[in-house]
């Protein structure tokens, strides 16, 4: 069927398209896809693979047995691991030695700091650990008395029924128990299901008892959301994890600079972004960059033709790249990608276009308000699209994950934003520097994005470092950027709503700008062009940026090595002494 749809695409017109020339279907030569008698890849498979499997059984959420497996596979790796000279591997392996190495060691204090997460909210979660173990056994095996179950439902929803106030905790750590009490229930009732009926006494004791818990579960995850103050669905509250945590995940990322020196980079980079939003705006008249920001968001297409403009869009980066011989993209990359369409209450979120495999796009519905409409169409004008487009499809996220699909696969396992948004990121500042905003909207549509990922960086650190607050959030992106309220209000919910990492939203252009220092530093240099460079990085497969200068330089980093690349200068003077 996908093999009919592309020839069928291709039949309609597309061939005759300069940048569709080639066979899409065409194979690439052998010499592509045979092995490079490595040793790492397949110990990162299998590695992969182990993980998959423990995950597969330990698959309760908070429960010790799943923390006690994942550590034990941890620790044997860690040992084998160990038996291997790094001294003896060629180049890729032996970074893929020190990132496997280091990935072990972070995984083993994210088990160890979500522990301690777990602890903290344990006093609004009584008797929840006899439930856990309760839900563990089936995985593990044992076989389950149904009386003795009935009893362990009980006990515990007795103990959450009388656990009803908690005056002196904060909102975040009553959230983060509706978090742990939701995936409890979830996994109660899987367990329920696996022995209803098939097991008839067993039935017989628990129905009733489950039934009992699954409301009480339910009702105190509700009063919890209360307390917490997040009754209503579109609350930001969200989850700081301090100042250590975010130094210890920058080391894991190998960046080596603290939260206070990224957060100086990024004052300098909004403010940059200002100064040419301002002077973009003096081109069409305008003395107030928030007016020429207005007349932009007008220029936005009719209802129902945002997938046109974003197909006309991918076209137009498709051809630029082409042009400018900038890299790879082959045929097969060109038309294998779809648009879906964003729920309303997935624009709640996400209120501007998505990407990866496909683009997802943000428009109105019927059934919005008169206000969200009108934000969907402003939020998504012409020229905020057109930097969208290019960062979600090619050479944005698409390309990278068709890339990543055929290279090294196998570094899936050292995915990080700084190289994943990061990549994508670095194309807006590429074509920045290239002239690909050719007039004062152009500037203006890319430079609204530019100035979103620095204020980005500001709000999610300072987040967690507990200096600025989500609704103090909102107001930089509405003041400092020009969001539309809604639309920034469902930025901040997303960077907040735990389903991101802590340092996701920083990761787009401090990994931009590392790449940009790269490309400045190795094609600059004269040491590759941009095409080579560009298809390396691709080729080469997600790693800290770090990773990709050593491998780019030819540069095998040593076994104690250290993050060391200071690819943006900070004044350090400027900033607190911890």
């Amino acid at each position: 069927m996908r093999h009919a749809l592309i020839a069928a695409a291709l039949a309609l017109g597309l061939a005759s398209c300069p940048a569709l020339a080639g066979d899409p279907l065409a194979a690439p030569p052998l010499a592509q896809m045979l092995p490079a008698g490595r040793t790492m890849p397949a110990i990162l498979a299998r590695f992969a693979a182990d993980t998959a499997s423990v995950e597969h059984v330990y698959d309760v959420p908070w429960g010790t047995a799943q923390h006690n497996a994942l550590a034990a596979l941890y620790r044997s790796w860690q040992t084998r691991l160990a038996e291997i000279d790094p001294a003896g591997l060629e180049l890729d392996d032996r970074i893929d030695h020190l990132l496997l190495t280091r990935e072990l060691g972070r995984r083993l204090r994210e088990l160890d700091f979500q522990a301690q997460r777990l602890a903290q909210a344990q006093p609004l979660l009584p008797k929840l650990d006899q439930l856990l173990t309760l839900l563990e056994a089936r995985r593990l095996g044992q076989t389950q008395d149904g009386r003795t179950s009935a009893d362990t439902l009980d006990a515990v929803t007795r103990a959450l029924a009388d656990n009803a106030k908690h005056p002196d905790t904060t909102p975040a750590v009553l959230l983060r128990a509706t978090r742990i009490l939701d995936s409890s229930r979830e996994q109660l009732k899987a367990w329920f299901d696996y022995y209803a009926d098939y097991d008839p006494e067993f039935t017989w004791w628990v129905r009733q008892p489950w039934q009992v818990l699954d409301a009480q579960l339910q009702a105190s995850s509700k009063a919890l959301r209360t307390q917490a103050g997040a009754d209503d669905a579109e609350t930001i509250i969200g989850d700081p994890i301090g100042r250590a945590a975010l130094v210890q995940g920058l080391a894991d990322e190998m960046i080596p600079y603290s939260p206070e020196e990224l957060m100086q980079l990024a004052e300098r980079e909004l403010s940059w972004g200002e100064q040419e939003l301002r002077k973009a705006s003096a081109e069409l008249g305008y003395p107030d960059w928030s007016k020429a920001l207005e007349h932009v968001k007008t220029q936005h297409v009719a209802p129902g033709q945002q997938t046109a403009l974003a197909r006309e869009l991918a076209h137009e980066a498709i051809a630029y790249l082409d042009q400018h011989q900038l890299l790879t993209v082959p045929e097969l990359a060109r038309v294998d990608w779809r648009m879906n369409m964003l729920t309303p209450q997935a624009q709640l979120q996400a209120p501007f276009f998505l990407g990866g495999e496909d683009v997802w796009v943000a428009s109105p519905t019927a059934e919005m308000s008169q206000e969200r409409k009108l934000m969907t169409l402003r939020g998504n004008n012409r020229y905020f699209s057109r930097a969208v487009v290019h960062h979600e499809l090619i050479p944005g996220h698409h390309l990278q994950h068709f890339y990543a699909q055929r290279y090294n696969p196998e570094r899936q396992l050292f995915q990080t934003p700084f190289w994943t948004e990061g990549w994508s990121l670095y194309w807006e500042l590429r074509l920045w520097e290239l002239g690909f905003a050719r007039t004062p909207e152009d500037r203006i549509g890319m430079l609204f994005w530019r100035n979103h990922r620095a204020a980005r960086i500001l709000f999610s650190l300072g987040f967690h470092l507990g200096t600025i607050t989500p609704q103090q959030a909102i107001d930089m992106l509405v003041e400092r950027v020009g969001h539309e309220r809604a639309n920034a209000a469902a930025e901040v919910r997303r960077s907040f709503a735990g389903d991101y990492p802590p340092l996701y939203q920083a990761g787009y252009l401090l990994g931009g700008l590392q790449l940009l220092a790269l490309q400045h530093e190795i094609v600059g240099g004269g040491m590759m062009s941009d095409r080579q460079f560009h298809d390396a990085i691709l080729q080469g497969g997600p790693m800290p940026i770090e990773m990709v200068r050593a491998r780019l330089r030819k540069h095998a980093p040593a076994v104690d090595f250290q993050p060391s690349w200071r690819f943006h200068a900070i004044d350090r003077s400027a900033l607190p002494s911890y």
